[in-house]
Parts: C-alpha cells; structure tokens; sequence
C-alpha cells in the first residue's frame, strides 16, 4: 500500500451536509476507475475497473483498486454504478463482490451482460438493476439520472448525482460523435439541463483533453477498412479490443461487402461478440461466422479474422500468431494485419514487438500511425470546451487519465471561465468535498496498487515486483559457503553460480580468495553468526560483481556451519 500525496493530511471527519468523493483509480493513470461518493453515512460508488500492467510490473496479470478505504464499510454502499462494459471499468467488480455479494450492480443492459459474464466465472451470483438513458433512480440519500453518452462500447452512460449537498454530473467515458454508428448520440439536452438548474461539480472524462479539435467520426473509418480489403492479397487480420461492438460491427459489414467470412479469434472476442449479437448490439449476416477450426478450408483471399491483442498484451490472440506460436494461425507472406485501435499509454513496446514480429513474417501492418483505422472513443478538446460552455459548472474536478491529461483538462476548463480556485485537481487517494455546492481538496488517503498474480489478490508487494525486475533484469548469483563452528575456517566452497550473465562460472575465480578471506575474517570476530556471515558473503561478492562487471545482481548466500 502506498501513501500517493504524504503532503496532504488525513481527511476530517465529514461535515454533517458534506458530500465526500474518494477517488480510488483512474486518476493519475489510464484504468483502475473508482469513485467513491459518501453522504450521510451511506455510500455510493461509480465504476470498479482494473489496470494491465507494464513491463516494469512482471508476473502480474491485473492490477485492482485498493479496497481498504471501504473495506470496513461495505456495508454502507447502497449501489455499484457502471457506466459502460470496458474492462477498466468493470474489471474489477468480481473482486469486490468475492467481499460482499449482494452489492446491487446497476447498469445499462450491455454492461450488465458483460459483468454476468465475469461474476459466472468467479462463481458469484449478484442483484443487478438494468437502467436506461433517462431513467431515475434512487439509491439511499442519493438520486441518480442516467444519460446516454457516445463512446466505444454501446450503451455508455453520463450520471447525474443529486444530494441535498449539490448536483455532480459524471460524464463517464465519452465523445460528441455526431454520426454514431448506432444512432444513439451524447444528450448535450441533458447536459444542458442540468446546467441550467445548477451543476455544482462537474466530473469529466480527461483522455483526449491534450488532443486539439474533435474526435472523428467512427464512420470515417469505414473508407479507409473498404481500400485495405480492396487491395489485400490474402487473409485479413483485424486486431480490436474485445468489447468495441462497433468496430467489429463495420469490419462485418465490410467482409460481407467484399465476400469474406469472418472468424472470431480470442476467447474473450467469442463471448463478448456473443453476448453483443444475443443481445441486438451487433447484426451479424447469415454465413458470415465461421468457426476457427474451418478456417484452413477457405481460400485466404476470401478471410478475415477478427482477433484481441491490439495493445500487445503477452497471452492474446496476436501476441501469438507475431510470436508464431498460436495453435491455429501462422501468418504468411501477403497478410495484412489491421490494428483497429489506439495505443493505451505504456503499451508502446509491446506493441512495436508485435508489428515487428508480424512484418517478419511477412505480414503488412496497417496502424494508427500509418492509417486511419482506429478513431478515439474519447472527447477531444474541443468537446471538453463545448461540455463545459453548455454545463457552466459551478466547480470541476478532471478525472480518467494520465496527470498531464488531468492538467491539460483543469486548463481547457479554467478557458472555459472556471476559476482556478473552483478546479479540483486530485489524483488516486485525493479526498474532495462539497461543502455548500463549493469542492475542495481536504485530504487523502491510502491507495496503492494491489496486484492479481495467478490466484494471488494482493500478496505481491513493490518489494516482490522489484525482486523480480532485478531477476528478470540483472540475473542471480549463489553463493555457498561451509564454515568450521569451531575454528570459524572455511571448509568448503565457496561454490558460485550465476543465472542471467554472459559470462562463465569460471568469472568467479578471481574473487573465491577475498571471499574466503572476508568469511574467515568475520568468523574470527566471535560474534558473528550465519546471518551476519551471509551478510558480510553479500557485501563482498556484490561489491566485486559490481566494479568487474558492472551488474547489481539479487544476491544469495548460504552460509552452512560444519
């Protein structure tokens, strides 16, 4: 557990009509979203995503929100919002209900069907409420309006939050997209109707705030997907994120457009395209789907496979056809593979490892960077001004990003008019309240990162992670060493093995001698035990390894008395 802001002091107790808002993820960084909202004793909270991890985090699978603020409390939460199906968002929410299951889920019907899916896999049955754009509902001293709101995934949701301390709109993710593929476009009349009675603080999505103009429209990149598959030699292969029904929606469209069958790749695409074509969301034409294993009996010209990966992650679906080591697909000479998505930032590498590894193989790579085959499901600038023109907030407070995202959203808000005095800019563990329909920074407190490794919840700690960056790294070096209890003289080894250099054992020769030496020498002292001689093994050979060979390996003695 980690302690973001040890400046800022421990929250007071809450002021009898305050309202509290506890980020616990989502601020400071692209995932993990959590909002917390306490009122008179009860609670409310908004979203329970997870983060993927980066390079510098091995072995990690997922990393959760940190529950501890609430875990004392759970049974003061009146409701779990959601306000749209990516897994940043809900990701998380089995982990919570292992804790407490009967927490009521409330959400849109897509979103509700994803999280079903998830909680059947961790065996949990929960109550869940299915709610629509301009629905009201009320959850202890809470009241709630959803709206509907344009993003990547249908059925994003915006809520409105009133409490007798003010009214917060929550915008979730979102875009100003005015030719939605879905026709269901952001309700800038409820953003504005809540504007006109009074928003008192405004919660925006800040992804794109450093992006200027407007995001595209998603249709524009049905012309670009046409001339690829127009001029593509062979097989298709198009890497999306699982749940972005809409993109998958168009690369049907424009299969069956160009007589191509399509092949669901990835265990996580075929239950989520199912779930989205069981429900409506996603109109898929008779034979159109083939099942994977049929694949090899149709020309490649006449194929497209619609895979996970786009960001690189290690164990998906394209991480293993550029590794060439997925059980079904090899790519070949005359593919084009199609990343229908924008990097997530710290993905950068991964993903270059996957086109280099694709275009090795003979693959042409079609990208963001080189074509327009992804548009945002974030509001650009612009849309930030426009958002903010129409809600004349009274306070904001920047959520959903990176810090320079938050920054750069607090600005385009302070352009907007907002007094910099009435912008709340708060990251994970930062602890806001509204006080008479005016929000500021009273606190923070604990919120670090608890990390899902296997079937381990929180037992890895920084220290394990650093342990194995070092492993992963800078190698390991055992050391052995047999000591007379007696006379304190070294009667075996020392025996030294490396893991992870270039070099030989044999390197090690020149230091068994001062290594000797210095064991023999503390023995000597009368008052040093194996600890103190594992100890003085440690400094010895790690001050050698250092200076010769300029490594700061994880360091091993063993030091056994005979």
């Amino acid at each position: 557990m980690s302690h973001p802001h040890p400046e800022l002091p421990e929250p007071p107790p809450l002021a009898p009509e305050a309202l509290r808002l506890v980020p616990l993820g989502g601020l400071g960084e692209v995932g993990r979203n959590m909002m917390v909202f306490e009122y008179r004793g009860r609670l409310l909270i908004i979203d329970c995503g997870v983060l993927f991890p980066e390079d510098h985090q091995p072995g990690v699978d997922l990393i959760l929100p940190d529950f501890d603020y609430i875990r004392d409390r759970l049974d003061d939460v009146e409701a779990i919002l959601l306000t749209h199906g990516h897994e940043d968002h809900i990701g998380a929410v089995p982990f919570l209900l292992r804790e407490k299951p009967d927490i009521p889920l409330v959400g849109s019907r897509l979103t509700l069907a994803l999280v079903e899916a998830k909680l059947k896999e961790h065996r949990i049955d929960s109550f869940q409420l299915e709610v629509k754009e301009q629905q009201v509902e009320r959850f202890g001293p809470f009241e709630v309006e959803f709206l509907a709101v344009n993003h990547s995934i249908p059925d994003g949701l915006a809520m409105a939050i009133r409490t007798d301390a003010g009214t917060i709109l929550h915008t979730g993710d979102f875009k100003m997209d005015q030719l939605p593929l879905d026709g269901r476009l952001t309700d800038l009349n409820g953003f504005a109707r809540h504007g006109d009675a009074g928003v008192d603080l405004f919660l925006v999505d800040s992804t794109n705030a450093e992006v200027p103009g407007f995001t595209p429209h998603e249709r524009d990149i049905a012309a670009v997907l046409d001339r690829t598959f127009v001029t593509a030699p062979g097989r298709i292969i198009v890497a999306s994120f699982a749940s972005h029904v809409h993109r998958v929606q168009q690369v049907l469209d424009v299969a069956v457009a160009h007589g191509r069958k399509v092949a669901f790749v990835g265990r996580s695409m075929v239950r989520n395209m199912g779930i989205a074509r069981d429900l409506g969301y996603l109109s898929v034409p008779g034979g159109t789907l083939v099942d994977l294993k049929s694949i090899d009996d149709i020309p490649p010209d006449q194929l497209v496979l619609m895979s996970t990966g786009s960001q690189g992650e290690p164990m998906a679906a394209l991480s293993r056809i550029a590794n060439r080591d997925h059980p079904a697909i090899r790519v070949e000479e005359g593919d084009v593979v199609i990343l229908a998505s924008s990097l997530i930032p710290g993905n950068e590498n991964a993903v270059s490892r996957v086109i280099n590894g694709l275009t090795r193989a003979g693959a042409t790579v079609v990208h963001k960077g080189n074509a327009m085959v992804h548009t945002s499901g974030h509001a650009s600038a612009g849309e930030l001004l426009y958002a903010y023109n129409i809600v004349k907030p009274h306070s904001v407070m920047p959520i959903h990003g990176e810090a320079r995202h938050l920054q750069a959203n607090a600005e385009i808000a302070m352009r907007a008019g907002i007094p910099r005095e009435r912008v709340a800019l708060a990251e994970d563990g930062v602890v806001v309240d509204l006080v008479d329909g005016v929000a500021r920074i009273v606190g923070a407190v604990p919120c670090g990162y608890v990390y899902v490794d296997g079937s381990n919840v929180g037992g890895i700690a920084e220290a394990s992670l650093k342990d194995r960056r070092i492993l992963g790294e800078e190698g390991f070096v055992s050391v052995v060493v047999v000591v007379d209890s007696v006379t304190g003289k070294v009667t075996g080894g020392p025996e030294i093995h490396a893991r992870g250099f270039a070099e030989e054992d044999s390197v090690f020769d020149e230091i068994r001698p001062e290594l000797v030496k210095a064991v023999e020498n503390a023995a000597e002292s009368g008052n040093a035990d194996t600890y103190q001689l594992q100890q003085t093994v440690r400094r010895t050979i790690g001050r050698w390894v250092g200076g010769r060979l300029r490594r700061r390996p994880m360091i091993i003695p063993v030091v056994v008395e005979s």
